[in-house]
């Protein structure tokens, strides 16, 4: 190590040389007492003050050289040193940013604490955040800020659609919220980027567009896909659950399933046609799973056929149709064959203040006889007129 005194010029800080093997030089200010410029061996040269504080000498990083010029390393020395008198110790919080936990650390707590412990949609947590997130995993997080999230908010929006950027927004939002609940000091720099306007979905499958849905769905190669999505269809219930489907939760006796903890947190008894009672008929023959979709997966079950579903669409010539929407149709057949509001809600499990005395006192049979209309006419369109039989004939 060597010590030098100069008059910093940026002429004099440019020429001066690398440190020799596995050493820094250091160069004093003969201006501003207690700035010095360190030059490693690779010829990194960075601005420091150099000051005792409580007691023990400390050097302060202000920057790196040229990037930070002269005049604005001497004012930084300026400005650190008056923290230092009125009692404040840079080198204190930047240890403290240094020890704090890292985002990857909080992620872990979070997933044990709070969302496996709360959540019955845990697993999308996990998957979406290191998806997205992994890039924060090594950050400190008092170093990620709002202008950080809102550039990442507008970027999945551009490259993932908006919906997808609004439920990533809301699980950092979520995740920062529960650091402060545990003790952090720190601010959530989720909180005032606003979400994307969301539009609310009307989709269903039309009419015309049933019979090249049954045929594309009938030649899906993956079995366990293709019926998974035709049960989807039949029953309206949630993709999560039909996925988690078991076969202790079926009685064939009375044609129901029982799925014990929807999304709104309560069980729902769920009729199924005789459509769906074919297809689950079919497979508990072939089972030997507890799973009706079982899958390879750490679950058990079958995951999220996202590969079969983009087969089916484009096989049928089908745009913008989510399996989500499937429990939109049965809801939307039901209505149109006469199903009333309150009925349709129980049918798909359906939770609102309004409703919940109504569906306290329905029993299963109007939904079952709602649920059967809906279904006879969907796979309807699938039968040919009955001018085009007696052309056949003739024929």
């Amino acid at each position: 190590m060597t010590n030098h005194r100069l008059n910093f010029t940026k002429a004099a800080l440019l020429k001066a040389p690398n440190a020799d093997k596995g050493k820094k030089d250091y160069y004093y200010d003969d201006r501003e007492k207690g700035l010095v410029m360190a030059v490693t061996q690779t010829g990194t040269k960075s601005f420091y003050l150099y000051k005792r504080i409580d007691g023990r000498p400390e050097r302060v990083l202000l920057g790196r050289f040229p990037d930070i010029s002269i005049e604005n390393a001497r004012k930084a020395a300026a400005a650190a040193k008056g923290d230092i008198v009125s009692g404040q110790n840079p080198q204190k919080e930047r240890r403290a940013i240094r020890d704090e936990m890292t985002f990857a650390a909080l992620f872990t707590e979070y997933m044990e604490k709070y969302s496996k412990v709360h959540k019955r949609s845990w697993t999308y947590d996990e998957r979406e955040v290191n998806k997205f997130l992994s890039h924060w995993f090594k950050r400190k997080i008092s170093l990620i800020d709002r202008s950080e999230v809102e550039r990442l908010h507008a970027k999945i929006g551009k490259e993932n659609g908006l919906y997808q950027a609004n439920r990533l927004l809301e699980r950092i939002r979520s995740i920062f919220n529960k650091a402060i609940d545990w003790g952090w000091d720190g601010s959530n720099p989720a909180v005032g980027v606003k979400k994307f306007k969301e539009r609310s979905r009307d989709r269903f499958l039309q009419p015309d567009e049933l019979p090249r849905f049954f045929e594309a769905l009938a030649n899906e190669p993956n079995g366990a896909a293709r019926d998974f999505i035709m049960i989807s269809l039949l029953t309206g219930a949630r993709k999560s659950n039909t996925l988690a489907m078991r076969w202790k939760d079926i009685n064939f006796s009375v044609e129901t399933w029982r799925v014990e903890e929807t999304k709104n947190g309560e069980a729902q008894t769920i009729h199924l046609p005789k459509q769906a009672m074919a297809i689950l008929t079919e497979r508990r023959w072939q089972s030997e799973s507890p799973w009706v979709f079982p899958g390879a997966g750490k679950t058990g079950h079958l995951a999220d056929p996202k590969k079969a579903w983009a087969r089916i669409l484009i096989e049928a010539g089908i745009e913008d149709l989510r399996i989500h929407d499937l429990r939109r149709t049965l809801g939307s057949y039901q209505a149109a064959t006469g199903a009333n509001g309150y009925i349709i809600g129980k049918s798909l499990g359906h939770r609102s203040q309004q409703s919940t005395a109504i569906y306290a006192r329905l029993n299963l049979d109007p939904v079952r006889e709602s649920v059967n209309k809906a279904t006879d006419v969907m796979f309807g369109y699938m039968q040919p007129e009955q001018g085009d039989d007696e052309q056949e004939i003739t024929e």
